[in-house]
C-alpha cells in the first residue's frame, strides 16, 4: 500500500484497552467513522459492505479445492497441491496464526525448476508430507540431471506448543551418477488478516519491516495497528549458501545413493508494541520424530475417548475415522475451554452456530467438549445494547475474531453477535447434552444464561403477537442475513428477488421449539414444574402458529422463511428439513415436505441442495442457492427419521457417503456444487470450500446416531433404539465404549430386510438399553 493510502487508513482511529481482553483498540467513534466513509468513493463503500457484510461468498480468491490443510489448536497450514504456497496475491494459501496469514509465499525451486508433485498426504491432520522428484535439470557443470533421478521428501508438523513449523526438505539421489544443483527457498510475509485474504477488505492498517537477514535466519516483523507486533522468524539447518531478499538458496552436492537434509523452522511471534523481541526457541531437527511422536500420542489419546465403531464396509470406516480425526484437528482453545473451531481456513475461529452444531452433532461420540463450548458461549453471552456488534443482552455471539482488523475496531467481530439462531441452538444443545450425561449441575451453573437467552428469544419475537424469532440488522454494518444462510443473496422469494426484513427463518423456529421443549424438561427435573409448564405452553402455542403461517400448500412445503408484514418467501429450500428435525412440524405437512425434498429438482444425487433446481435464484454453485451442504443433510435426514421417513434418511445417508468417497481421504468439505449426479458421475467441488470443516465432519457420525436410532435418557439410566437403520452400503456395525450418563453399552448391529436387529454386548453402570420397532 502506498504512503497516502497507509496514512489515511490509519487516521481517525483512536487506540485503547479493550474490555475483550489485552491490548486491542476500541471501535472509531461514529463521527470518526461518518467522516472516513464520506472520503470513501460510493462504490467502494457499496463493495465493501457487499463482501463483507453480506458475505456473497465466503471469500473471493483463488479455488483452494486441491489444498493440503493441516491443524494442530491455534496455528494451521494451507498448501497448495503443488506443495507450495504462490509469491503472489489472490490466494488463500498460506501458514495461518490468531486470523493472521503470517506466510503467505513459500516456493522452492531445482536449478531455477519447480519440483514436481508425486503424493501427498495430511491424514494425521497436523503433519503434512509431499514426495517430490525433479523434472529434467542441469548441474552446475551444465549435465543433465534426468527427471526422477531425485527423490525429494518434504515433511512439515506444527508445533503449537513454540507456534512454529518444523520442516525437513530431504533429496535423495537415486542415480548412478553423483548429482550438483541449486535448491532455492523464496518465502514472502505480508500479516494479512484474514479478512483481507479473503477478498473481504482491501486495506492494511499497519507497518511492515523491510526483511533482514540477521544470523543465518530471515526476520519478517509488522507492526499492527492494533499495537501487536507480529514476527515470522525462519531459520535453517545447515545455514544457506547464499542468501538475498527473502530467499534462501543451498548448493546441493549428492553423491549416488546419498541423501542430504535441510531442515526449516518457521516461528511465529505476537507480542505488544513495548515488549522487548524474544529469541527464536530452536529446537535441533533431529528430535523432529519425538515431536511427531508426542503429536500422534496426544491425538490418539483424544481420539480414544471417542465411542468406538467398527463396520463390514471401508467406505463407512474410512469416513468416520476422518470425521473424528477433522473434529478433532479443529479443536481450539480460548482461555483454559476448548471448542470445535467452524472450519479452514476462513472460519478457523469461534462461531456460535457451527460450534454449537458440531457439539450436538457429536454427543454421541464425545460430550465433553459440548460442556465446554457451552461455557464458553455463556461466557461471552450479550450484556448490553451495542448497534456496532449486534449485541443485545441475552444473545449468544456469534463470532470471535482476534486479528488486527478486529482489534483496532475497523471491523466489529472482536465479538460480534450477528447472529438469529446461536441463541437457541445453545439452549438446545444444553438440553440434549443433559440427556446423555444425566448431568443437571451444568444445567443449574448455567442457569442465568439460560433466562437471558430465553428473555432475548422473547423480545425478538415479532410485533404482531406471533413471537416469531426474526431478525433485521441493527446498523450498515451488520450482515444482511443472520440465519446459517448468511450470504446476502440467501433469502430468496419465488420470483426472485430478496426477502426484505424483519425475516422469520423457518428452522429457527424450529429450533426455538425444541429448545423450549428441552429447557422445559430440564426445570421439571430441577423441581421447578410452574416453569417446564410455561415453556412448554409457550412451545405448543409457536407450534400451532408456525403450521399454519409457514405452510405453502401450492408447494407442499414449508416457506423458506417469512418476511415483512407476515409474506411468505415461499420458495422449495432445504431449511424446512431442519425444521423438522426438531420436530415441530404437524405429521401430514412433515411427510409431505420430505416427499418435495425428495424430488430431483431438489435431491441431486448428493443430497438435498439449499435451493431447488426449479426456482428462479438456483445456481448450483451460488454458495446457498444450489449447493449441498453435509451438515445441512445431516439435519434433514434426523427430520425425515423425525417422521418415520426412514427410506429418505437412508437415501440421504447413502448419497452424502458415496460423495465423501470422491474426496481426499473422505474428507467431506463444506459444501459441494449443486450440479445433478448424473451430470458428472462425481461431486462437483465448491471451489472456496473449507476442508476441513466442523459440522461437515460432524454430518457422518450424527447420521449414524440418528438412523441407528439412539435415544439417551441418562437420568434414567437408559438407552432407548428407535427402528434401527442401517444404509444399503453397510452390514454390520459395532459401537463399543457408548456413554450414557455414568454407563455404556457395547452394542451390535446387523442389517435385515426390515431393519437391522440389535444385540446387546455389554452393558456398564446400571445402565439398560432398550429397543423397540
Amino acid at each position: 500500500m502506498d504512503k497516502p493510502t497507509q496514512k489515511a487508513a490509519r487516521s481517525g482511529r483512536s487506540r485503547a484497552k479493550s474490555k475483550d481482553g489485552g491490548a486491542s483498540a476500541q471501535p472509531r467513534s461514529a463521527p470518526a467513522r461518518a467522516q472516513e466513509k464520506a472520503r470513501q468513493a460510493p462504490h467502494a463503500q457499496q463493495e465493501r459492505k457487499q463482501r463483507v457484510l453480506a458475505k456473497g461468498h465466503p471469500a473471493m480468491v483463488d479455488s483452494i479445492a486441491g489444498a493440503i490443510t493441516v491443524k494442530n489448536l491455534d496455528i494451521y497450514y494451507v498448501i497448495a497441491s503443488d506443495a507450495q504456497i504462490p509469491v503472489k496475491d489472490g490466494h488463500g494459501f498460506g501458514l495461518y496464526f490468531h486470523d493472521c496469514r503470517f506466510v503467505g509465499g513459500y516456493q522452492m525451486t531445482l536449478a531455477g525448476l519447480a519440483p514436481v508433485v508425486l503424493a501427498s498426504t495430511a491424514q494425521k491432520g497436523y503433519a503434512a508430507l509431499f514426495e517430490l522428484t525433479n523434472p529434467d535439470l542441469h548441474s552446475k557443470q551444465g549435465r543433465l540431471i534426468p527427471k526422477d533421478e531425485l527423490g525429494i521428501r518434504w515433511e512439515r508438523i506444527l508445533d503449537a506448543d513454540q507456534t512454529c513449523v518444523r520442516e525437513t526438505v530431504t533429496v535423495q539421489n537415486l542415480g548412478h551418477e553423483a548429482h550438483d544443483f541449486p535448491l532455492t527457498l523464496q518465502f514472502g510475509a505480508s500479516f494479512e488478516d484474514i479478512f483481507n485474504v479473503r477478498g473481504l477488505v482491501h486495506q492494511s492498517l499497519g507497518r511492515a519491516e523491510r526483511p533482514a537477514w540477521r544470523d543465518g535466519r530471515l526476520h519478517f516483523v509488522y507492526h499492527g495497528a492494533d499495537r501487536l507486533r507480529r514476527m515470522a522468524t525462519i531459520a535453517f539447518s545447515p545455514r544457506p549458501d547464499a542468501s538475498y531478499k527473502t530467499t534462501a538458496e543451498f548448493q546441493i552436492d549428492v553423491p549416488a545413493g546419498a541423501t542430504r537434509t535441510i531442515a526449516v523452522t518457521i516461528e511465529l511471534k505476537e507480542q505488544p508494541e513495548d515488549a522487548a523481541a524474544d529469541r527464536l526457541n530452536q529446537r535441533p531437527a533431529a528430535t523432529l520424530d519425538s515431536l511427531a511422536g508426542k503429536l500422534r500420542t496426544n491425538s490418539e489419546e483424544w481420539l480414544e475417548r471417542h465411542t468406538k465403531l467398527d463396520s463390514d464396509s471401508f467406505l463407512l470406516n474410512s469416513i468416520m475415522d476422518r470425521s473424528l480425526r477433522d473434529v478433532a484437528m479443529l479443536r481450539s482453545e480460548l482461555g483454559s475451554r476448548e471448542y470445535f473451531a467452524a472450519g479452514v481456513p476462513w472460519f478457523a475461529a469461534l462461531f456460535g452456530r457451527d460450534s454449537l452444531i458440531v457439539a450436538l452433532e457429536m454427543l454421541a461420540f464425545q460430550p465433553e467438549i459440548a460442556a465446554q463450548t457451552l461455557r464458553l458461549l455463556a461466557s461471552y453471552q450479550g450484556s448490553r445494547t451495542d448497534r456496532w456488534r449486534e449485541e443485545q443482552p441475552g444473545k449468544i455471539l456469534h463470532e470471535l475474531r482476534v486479528g488486527e482488523l478486529a482489534r483496532a475496531g475497523d471491523v466489529p467481530h472482536a465479538r460480534f453477535y450477528c447472529t438469529v439462531d446461536a441463541t437457541p441452538l445453545f439452549l438446545l444443545l444444553l438440553g440434549r447434552h443433559a440427556a446423555w450425561t444425566g448431568d443437571l449441575d451444568l444445567f443449574r451453573e448455567l442457569q442465568a444464561p439460560v433466562e437471558k437467552a430465553l428473555d432475548w428469544i422473547a423480545k425478538a419475537g415479532d410485533d404482531h403477537g406471533k413471537g416469531y424469532l426474526k431478525y433485521r440488522s441493527m446498523s450498515a454494518e451488520g450482515l444482511v442475513n443472520q440465519g446459517w444462510k448468511d450470504s446476502g443473496d440467501a433469502i430468496v422469494r419465488a420470483d426472485g428477488d430478496l426477502a426484505k426484513p424483519p425475516i422469520a427463518l423457518v428452522e429457527a423456529q424450529g429450533y426455538v421449539f425444541a429448545a423450549k421443549q428441552a429447557i422445559a424438561d430440564l426445570y421439571e427435573r430441577d423441581g421447578e414444574p410452574g416453569r417446564a409448564k410455561q415453556l412448554r405452553q409457550e412451545a405448543d402455542g409457536l407450534r400451532r402458529r408456525f403450521n399454519h403461517d409457514f405452510w405453502c400448500e401450492e408447494k407442499s412445503i414449508f416457506a423458506l422463511a417469512l418476511e415483512a408484514r407476515g409474506r411468505q418467501a415461499a420458495v422449495v429450500s432445504s431449511n424446512p428439513g431442519q425444521a423438522l428435525w426438531c420436530g415441530i412440524a404437524d405429521r401430514d405437512k412433515a411427510r409431505r415436505s420430505i416427499a418435495r425434498l425428495m424430488r430431483d429438482d431438489v435431491f441431486n444425487g448428493w443430497g438435498v441442495r439449499t435451493l431447488a433446481a426449479s426456482e428462479r435464484r438456483y445456481n448450483p454453485v451460488g454458495y446457498h442457492l444450489g449447493t449441498v451442504w453435509p451438515h445441512d443433510n445431516a439435519l434433514v435426514a434426523a427430520g425425515c427419521r423425525q417422521y418415520g421417513e426412514d427410506d429418505a434418511a437412508l437415501r440421504i445417508f447413502t448419497a452424502v457417503a458415496e460423495a465423501a468417497m470422491h474426496f481426499r481421504h473422505h474428507r467431506l468439505p463444506e459444501a459441494m456444487a449443486g450440479f445433478p449426479r448424473a451430470d458428472f458421475q462425481v461431486p462437483v467441488h465448491y471451489p472456496v470450500a473449507c476442508h476441513p470443516q466442523a459440522w461437515a465432519a460432524g454430518a457422518v457420525p450424527f447420521m449414524l446416531t440418528v438412523c441407528l436410532g439412539l435415544e439417551p435418557d441418562a437420568f434414567a439410566n437408559k438407552l432407548r433404539i428407535v427402528r434401527p437403520r442401517l444404509p444399503g452400503f453397510v452390514n454390520h456395525v459395532e459401537l463399543r465404549g457408548l456413554r450414557v450418563g455414568k454407563g455404556s453399552a457395547d452394542l451390535e448391529f446387523r442389517r435385515t430386510k426390515t431393519g437391522a436387529e440389535v444385540d446387546i454386548l455389554q452393558t456398564s453402570g446400571q445402565l439398560t438399553v432398550e429397543v423397540g420397532g
